[in-house]
């Protein structure tokens, strides 16, 4: 594999950063990893792995931990993996730095929506960057670890058009690493958010025992539930059927892996959200998410019973067995 001219650099080094960082290490590209948390970026690269996220994966010698924002945001490519409350305040900071006669690619990894505006990553970007700053995100059913450790894996990279798309995608492929493109961005970008939120019901499901039946109802109501909703909101109903839909929706809803899960979990078996997520140590999007799906289910009136309840049992304190009886009550209607 040829090595693509230039360094990368992924802005965020949590699990996931981490692993996108590995992945472009091992398609032979440089890669600066940014961490703003004190101290951090130097235990990385005292330890040459990053313990506090990824613990016992070691970092490839392509890989440069960083603190300097500045360098990092004067790498050829950039990458974005933080928490989408911080979403905005990072494209503010890279704008000041961008180099302004130059063409420059950013692909996000994150996965939900700008807490209180509602807006997808993508409109938040159009409101910050300007028009030289190219947009694509990466998504997939894709667990920070595997990908780290060269698991197989397959993603999607969606971009306004073709050409974008494929030339960001390129980053990402390895012999390891199957790497689809979209030019449906805000199809990506809804499947990858709104699963979380069904991952948490399906964790809360399980939390509570009901068991194998009542998880398989909910991914398959789920999977027309993110497709109703992300079809109003603007995204093409393939995509949904497919990585970023469908695909991430089964990962996220099944396997303990997801922190999102992990949280219905606790919330199943009697834990409150603020103890289930010290126990994790790391964001779970879905609980944002279910906030923002909720208001915008309200203003376009599109029914979404189970992020509703979802909503209801994380905002409202509402008795998870309680919510079940709402879902299982509901008026009998053809499946459609």
């Amino acid at each position: 594999m040829t090595a693509l001219p230039g360094p990368t650099a992924v802005i965020g080094a949590g699990s996931w950063g981490t692993a996108l960082a590995l992945l472009l290490a091992r398609c032979q590209q440089d890669t600066l990893l940014w961490s703003g948390e004190p101290g951090h970026a130097q235990a990385m690269a005292k330890s040459q792995s990053n313990e506090a996220y990824l613990p016992g994966i070691p970092l490839e010698p392509r890989i440069t931990p960083s603190d300097n924002f500045e360098e990092a945001a004067n790498a050829s490519r950039l990458v974005l993996a933080v928490p989408s409350h911080a979403f905005r305040a990072v494209l503010t900071q890279l704008k000041e730095h961008l180099p302004r006669d130059k063409r420059c690619y950013i692909c996000w990894g994150t996965k939900g929506f700008e807490p209180d505006s509602s807006l997808l990553l993508s409109d938040v970007f159009e409101e910050v960057m300007d028009e030289n700053a190219v947009p694509a995100v990466m998504s997939g059913p894709s667990f920070a670890g595997e990908v780290a450790r060269g698991l197989p894996s397959a993603l999607t990279v969606a971009a306004a058009n073709d050409d974008n798309a494929c030339a960001v995608a390129a980053w990402f492929r390895d012999a390891q690493t199957r790497v689809y493109t979209s030019t449906d961005l805000r199809g990506v970008q809804l499947g990858g958010a709104i699963k979380n939120v069904m991952a948490i019901a399906a964790g809360i499901s399980d939390g509570l025992g009901f068991g194998a039946n009542a998880r398989a109802a909910l991914i398959t109501r789920g999977l027309t539930e993110l497709a109703r909703l992300g079809e109003a909101l603007g995204g093409r109903p393939e995509t949904f059927m497919g990585l970023t839909g469908l695909g991430d929706l089964i990962l996220t809803c099944t396997d303990d892996q997801s922190r999102n899960r992990r949280v219905g979990l606790a919330i199943g078996r009697g834990e409150d959200v603020t103890t289930a997520l010290e126990t994790i140590g790391q964001e779970a999007e879905g609980l944002n998410t279910a906030r923002e799906l909720f208001r915008k289910s309200q203003a376009l009136d599109v029914e979404i019973p189970i992020s509703e309840q979802v909503y209801r049992i994380v905002f409202e304190k509402l008795d998870p067995k309680l919510a079940v009886t709402a879902l299982l009550s509901r008026e009998a209607r053809p499946e459609r």
